[in-house]
Order: C-alpha cells, then sequence, then structure tokens
C-alpha cells in the first residue's frame, strides 16, 4: 500500500482527521484519539502502524510482515506495525485499518461519539 492509498482509505473512515507529525509520519485521528500512524519502516519502506484487540496483537506478532510496534508494544500498548506490502497484506491492512478505527473509537466518550455520528447502531 501506498502513502495515497492508506491516506485515501484512512480518509473514507467516518469522522477522521489529519495530520503530519512525528518526523513527517501520515496520522489519522478519530475523536483526537490516534488511530492509525504511516510512517518510514526498514529500508526505507511505508509502514503502517495501528491499534490492534488483544488477540489480534499476538496473532499478528507470529505473521511475517508484522511486528510489535515500536515504542507503543514497549510500553504495553496493543500497537502493530505492518512492513511487508504485497496485495494480500495489502487487503488484510484494509481491515485492521478499519478495526483501529473502530477500538478507538469506542474508546472515546459516549458524549462524543455522538457528536461524531459513530457506534450509534
Amino acid at each position: 500500500m501506498t502513502y495515497d492509498e492508506y491516506n485515501a482509505f484512512c480518509l473514507s473512515l467516518p469522522a477522521t482527521t489529519y495530520v503530519v507529525q512525528w518526523n513527517n509520519s501520515h496520522v489519522w485521528k478519530v475523536g483526537g484519539k490516534v488511530f492509525a500512524i504511516g510512517g518510514l519502516g526498514e529500508n526505507d519502506k511505508p509502514a503502517f502502524i495501528f491499534k490492534t484487540s488483544e488477540l489480534n496483537y499476538y496473532f499478528l506478532s507470529e505473521i511475517a510482515g508484522y511486528k510489535p510496534a515500536p515504542y507503543f508494544a514497549s510500553r504495553g500498548m496493543k500497537w502493530i506495525q505492518h512492513y511487508d506490502s504485497s496485495e494480500q497484506t495489502d487487503e488484510d491492512l484494509v481491515y485492521y485499518l478499519k478495526e483501529s478505527h473502530r477500538i478507538v473509537s469506542l474508546g472515546l466518550t459516549k458524549k462524543k461519539q455522538r457528536e461524531l455520528g459513530l457506534n450509534q447502531e
């Protein structure tokens, strides 16, 4: 996945905002909380960081192309870095970015969720 594809996908999710910070990383937020970060990984290739459920964190930690996210994982947070792009892993990345958006949005206050029109089913 390229940065353009990543940014276009994150923009398509509801109530997102975009900012460039942390060494020119592409940072996406929902309700002011980070759910995805795009930056350079090994060999200056695009790498994408996202929040996961505990189960997915342990699963992805063992899969090629994924690893516990630097900085986040060392602090006990369940964030994964996707660093090896292929057609299959890009499809998976879309799923995990959606899940990260959902997980982070569920952590917002109920009032904030209502204001943003999130999780109202």
